[in-house]
């Protein structure tokens, strides 16, 4: 299939595509859809262009382009926005916002397709996220939690950790692709007949569910906590951050009043202990590593001071 064409396919799915993948959940869509800007409908050109996005997904995640993960991403990301509102203040979003892309810079991977987008959560839960595409979340609360910037770069480096190493779309299960493949084997789906049109919809949802279950529910397997922390102290360290810092917000997280919510990040998330062990080993392996300026603090404490 021609990249043009599937660009059109994307977007149909991208631009609002939680209405082909989350059909079964229409309050759920409408507020995703709202929140991003975009709404569509399904005609018998989307229903078979369905089918053809759906090779994309061939027999490993790893095929998935920069701009298929973009698409997904995005759909995750209206899910996820249908579950959180939007922080509205400005100022705050814009500078979470400098801070995420430098971090990103610093990166194993500083450029992807759309660029990466970092959005304030208006909820006092202490949580952070990241969608495949660079879709990073992070809440009110969190940044409340925060002490200085470096402790903020800390958590962004983490988030873009997973989306560097496509954490999101290794959270699909394999089970969910083979049963893509199936479907697009045979016959009456090359047709786009209307039961397996129906069953590749479902998958797909289930497909996008896992991502989005994992990002809210269940949580990134421990390993990949694992490399996203290693991620963040590499990332931080080049960007001239302490690492330090993300074991100073390990630490405020092991003693904050939340710990034992069992909700947001302390949900998703290994204990604050456990990981505080293992980050503080990598710091300690570093050659040199930079300290946390005050510069750098008083302007997070201007920007943090309005948080409401």
């Amino acid at each position: 299939m021609r990249r043009e064409k599937m660009g059109k396919f994307l977007a149909i799915i991208g631009l609002g595509g939680v209405v082909l993948f989350f059909l079964t959940s229409c309050a759920s869509v409408e507020k995703g859809i709202s929140v991003l800007g975009q709404k569509t409908k399904i005609s018998s050109e989307d229903a078979k262009s369905l089918v053809q996005v759906a090779q994309a997904f061939r027999s490993s995640f790893a095929d998935i382009t920069e701009e298929e993960e973009y698409y997904i991403g995005r759909s995750v990301a209206a899910n996820v926005l249908s579950q959180y509102k939007v922080y509205k203040k400005t100022p705050i979003t814009k500078y979470v916002n400098q801070i995420g892309q430098g971090v990103v810079l610093y990166s194993d991977r500083p450029e992807i397709y759309a660029g990466y987008h970092f959005l304030v959560l208006d909820s006092d839960e202490i949580n952070a996220l990241a969608a495949p595409g660079g879709f990073v979340f992070i809440t009110k609360g969190l940044l409340r939690l925060c002490r200085n910037e470096d402790m903020l770069a800390a958590v962004l480096a983490h988030e873009v950790g997973h989306v560097a190493a496509k954490h999101g779309l290794r959270s699909i299960k394999k089970s969910r692709l083979v049963e893509a493949f199936r479907l697009l084997a045979s016959e009456t789906a090359q047709r786009s007949g209307s039961a397996n049109l129906a069953k590749l919809v479902s998958t797909y949802e289930n497909i996008l569910g896992d991502i989005t279950a994992t990002l809210i529910e269940r949580g990134y397997d421990r390993k990949f906590e694992t490399e996203a922390d290693a991620l963040a102290v590499k990332f931080m360290t080049r960007a001239g951050y302490s690492p330090h810092a993300l074991s100073d917000f390990l630490a405020a997280l092991a003693s904050s009043s939340q710990a034992s919510s069992g909700k947001g990040w302390f949900k998703t998330h290994p204990s604050p202990e456990k990981r505080l062990a293992k980050v503080s080993a990598t710091i300690k392996a570093l050659p040199q590593v930079p300290a946390v300026a005050k510069v750098r603090t008083q302007r997070f404490r201007q920007y943090s001071s309005r948080l409401k």
